[in-house]
């Protein structure tokens, strides 16, 4: 299907949203299964990163959500934290309008926590397997009347650690569930799980591994010995003279004595793997995406689901020992229509792991024969001056584009010890002149406080007046969250 988003027949606020986001015209991945969704089909989806396929399942997810209804009613398992807090943030994004909420749950997060928020009217979730599994045992999630289940980056998911995972949560389904599996390539084990779940399926393979890194993505080999392979990185980037530049090693010592030679060298760089919080990697990721650095060395918790849609330059200081890996890693790069480039130093230990690679993409990747003098001596004074200019940049704040402008997100400084309920914080604003019902969004009632969001560009009416209003006869203050 060609054309635009209103083709497909979607609620105003979600086509609202979609503007928002400048969603103009869907991809192709999305032109072939939202329809399918929409009209209750079963998919198996193999697509490469970087599609625009997390939108594909969550615009028929958000359109299909009933609000009133307070169950769970969509659930998109995912392998990493990292990538159900992006999921999460696209799926609130497309649904925030329309006032659909939706759930990150994963492991090293309080449960409290997560029960609370379960208890109040989720629609979506997105979650980890074993995190999952804790609730459905718990008994603090019901999956029965799921309307979606959707498993993304399911390579990842179906290998041999999480198949068992996979079939638990598979049998608690409710069987009027529409399933949706996506992912980039399809093993014995995915097809396995295929087989069993998804019977009656459309099966949309948009294109092919050697289509992605012979269209968008080129791909060199350059052959180095250990001794020599910082050196060479560092002739290869101020070669190259990337804007953005993800580089990454096998292992976490490797990541961290990587970072700390580029640290002592002046790059603009920051380390990520698993060892580091949750707070931490977030953190990194979003400072990375807002460019106060320009390097990031990581591990392959970093090689799926972070979604940076300008990175110019991806480095394997070490071949991947898993051969999907590749794929994933080269593919932070070349994303939507964009042209990319990958470059994979290879010792001579490395080079039965390359054959594996080279045999599962079907194209042998050429070598880099040599870096040119001249472009290091010109990158490298190129290279310092745009690192100069980041370093400037640091200095001034940036105001974030906002991405729903008619949206207002306020804070009120009363929750749950004080006996608050969504009801009562609904009633209070609805009170106010101008307000109504339909000017309220997702409501986030946590124990000392809670957040409302505001639509229809009346948050600015509410902040300007009124500092404090009245909820169960109890004075609570209310201002803009410094988030919004």
């Amino acid at each position: 299907m060609n054309g635009k988003f209103r083709n497909f027949n979607l609620d105003k606020n979600i086509l609202k949203a979609l503007n928002n986001l400048e969603y103009n015209k869907p991809s192709k991945v999305q032109s072939e299964v939202i329809p399918r969704l929409l009209n209750r089909q079963n998919v198996i989806v193999k697509s490469k990163t970087g599609s625009g396929k997390t939108a594909s399942f969550a615009i028929p997810i958000c359109e299909n959500i009933d609000i009133d209804i307070k169950e769970v009613q969509a659930l998109i398992v995912v392998p990493t934290r990292e990538l159900a807090l992006q999921v999460k943030e696209e799926v609130s994004n497309i649904g925030r309008i329309k006032k659909v909420r939706c759930s990150a749950i994963f492991g090293r997060q309080p449960i409290k926590e997560q029960i609370r928020e379960l208890k109040q009217r989720v629609h979506v979730v997105v979650a980890t397997p074993g995190r999952i599994i804790d609730h459905i045992e718990r008994g603090t999630i019901d999956l029965s009347k799921i309307r979606y289940f959707i498993i993304d980056e399911a390579d990842k998911m179906l290998n041999k650690g999480f198949v068992d995972d996979m079939e638990f949560i598979f049998n608690k389904i409710g069987k009027n569930s529409i399933n949706g599996l996506f992912s980039a390539t399809i093993d014995m084990d995915i097809q396995n799980i295929c087989d069993k779940y998804f019977v009656e399926s459309s099966l949309i393979e948009i294109e092919t591994n050697e289509d992605i890194n012979k269209k968008q993505i080129e791909d060199k080999k350059y052959i180095s010995e250990e001794k020599d392979k910082y050196d060479n990185l560092k002739c290869i980037i101020y070669s190259e003279s990337p804007k953005s530049l993800m580089i990454f090693c096998n292992t976490r010592e490797r990541v961290i004595r990587l970072f700390e030679k580029m640290k002592k060298d002046k790059f603009l760089v920051a380390q990520l793997h698993g060892d580091m919080s949750q707070d931490k990697r977030i953190f990194v990721i979003k400072d990375f995406k807002e460019d106060k650095f320009n390097i990031l060395v990581s591990t392959d918790v970093a090689a799926r689901g972070i979604h940076i849609d300008d990175i110019s330059l991806v480095i394997n200081y070490d071949v991947p020992h898993d051969k999907e890996n590749y794929i994933h890693r080269i593919g932070r790069t070349g994303r939507k229509d964009c042209y990319g480039k990958a470059i994979t130093l290879v010792s001579s230990k490395d080079e039965k792991y390359l054959d594996e690679i080279q045999e599962y993409t079907g194209y042998e990747i050429q070598e880099l024969q040599h870096i040119n003098k001249d472009n290091i001596l010109i990158g490298k004074l190129k290279y310092e001056e745009m690192s100069r200019k980041l370093l400037k940049d640091r200095k001034t704040i940036k105001q974030e584009k906002k991405v729903h402008s008619e949206i207002t997100k306020i804070y009120l400084n009363a929750g749950k010890k004080k006996k608050i309920r969504v009801v009562d914080i609904v009633g209070a604003l609805s009170n106010i002149d101008g307000i109504t019902g339909d000017d309220i969004g997702v409501i986030d009632v946590r124990d000392l406080c809670s957040y409302v969001d505001i639509l229809n560009h009346k948050g600015e009416l509410i902040t300007k007046k009124y500092k404090e209003i009245t909820i169960k006869k109890k004075t609570v203050q209310l201002r803009k969250d410094r988030q919004s």
